[in-house]
């Protein structure tokens, strides 16, 4: 059987590269394609070795820095990639690679992360945030995320069975794209049983970008001077966050994965104001034996066990503000005692990569057989009576 795998892009190390990497281990003879490659050298291991084939948007100007900037020809760039002489082709999506052009005697299962973020639940927020939202400039960049939405989807038409990586994102695409999705939950990488000396600082490890909210816990941390953050993690507004941080909030930058990791197991607490569609940070502090105060939208419901259930792994707060985040705080070390950090490490056990593969691997296997099932049914259907 010959399988295509199709990612968005591949430019830097994040969750949903560590996804594709378990998706290329269920299927390791597959292809891999993408809208543009440019994943370092050091993280292509982690693929192994493989490269993707691109489209033409890698040989644009400034693609390598800036491949971002020409969002309005994603679209067609997706459709553009020749995926045709593929029997099975899995779409890792959170933007437009479900949107890759597949034919009636190919399956199409696309792992969604969620529908067009940008262009649905967090348009505004995303416009409003960039400063995108105002004269002329803003109506223009409004309208193309319109069009982006209604792209993204009439491209969902063309999967064949959608998998979403929450039960909070099966619910989006169903608004969204009016399908059914199964949750299969993405695979939260194993923590050395090491056991590190707590320190008393609060972490967080974050892409630093507008709807990850660090900016609600750099407030909040002001308000607690007494108290101490360590943020970990680059991205667009590292420079503006750490300027105006106060002196108890630390920005680390990009560390290696060890220092991360020890940062996780030794903190306080990991602290996390964003809306996220999974949020695979919080269950690796979680793997860790670490507790985490997080905001109780998106899934983290599905992930964090807060105080008032059995065997809690966190406290969560319902509002994105720094009283909320600081109310939180304050509620969690008044009952830090009953978060065991066993329950932490159980609770991320149920998201292992043995579990994930397992499951991906049934789920299309089952759909391969209902598709081989109706052409059986179909050819019986049409075949001549011979009397």
């Amino acid at each position: 059987m010959n399988v295509a795998v199709v990612h968005d892009w591949l430019d830097t190390w994040r969750g949903g590269e560590a996804v594709l990497a378990e998706i290329l281990r269920v299927y390791p003879a597959a292809d891999l394609h993408a809208l543009v490659d440019f994943l370092p050298d050091a993280d292509r291991s982690r693929l192994g070795g493989k490269r993707a084939t691109t489209t033409f948007l890698q040989r644009l100007p400034f693609a390598r820095t800036s491949f971002r900037v020409w969002l309005p020809l994603f679209p067609r760039a997706i459709e553009s990639l020749d995926v045709a002489r593929y029997d099975l082709v899995i779409s890792s999506s959170h933007a437009v690679a479900k949107g890759v052009r597949t034919h009636p005697g190919q399956l199409h299962v696309c792992y969604c992360y969620t529908p067009m973020r940008y262009a649905w639940d967090l348009r505004e927020q995303y416009l409003s945030q960039t400063r995108l939202d105002r004269g002329l400039r803003g109506v223009a960049v409004d309208a193309m995320l319109g069009h982006l939405r209604d792209w993204d989807r009439a491209a969902s038409a063309r999967v064949d069975a959608f998998v979403a990586i929450s039960k909070h994102i099966a619910d989006r695409i169903g608004r969204c794209y009016a399908r059914d999705a199964t949750v299969i939950y993405p695979p939260v990488p194993a923590a050395s049983d090491a056991i590190l000396a707590r320190e008393p600082v609060y972490v967080t490890v974050s892409h630093l970008v507008p709807y990850k909210r660090v900016d609600l816990l750099v407030e909040a941390f002001r308000r607690m001077p007494s108290r101490t953050l360590v943020v970990v993690g680059t991205g667009p507004m590292q420079a503006q966050l750490a300027r105006n941080a106060p002196r108890n909030v630390h920005f680390l930058g990009r560390v290696a994965d060890a220092e991360r990791d020890a940062w996780l197991a030794k903190a306080r607490a990991f602290v996390f104001a964003a809306e996220e569609d999974f949020g695979i940070a919080p269950l690796e502090a979680q793997a860790h034996g670490t507790p985490v105060i997080a905001y109780a939208g998106g899934a983290a419901r599905e992930t964090i066990r807060d105080l008032d259930v059995a065997e809690p792994t966190g406290v969560l707060f319902d509002e994105q503000s720094a009283e909320a985040i600081v109310a939180a705080v304050e509620r969690y070390e008044h009952r830090a005692h009953a978060i065991a950090a066993e329950a932490c490490r159980d609770n991320a056990r149920r998201f292992s990569a043995e579990r994930f593969r397992r499951e991906l691997a049934d789920f299309v296997s089952a759909r391969l057989s209902e598709r081989a099932a109706r052409g059986s049914a179909a050819s019986r259907a049409t075949r001549p009576v011979v009397l």
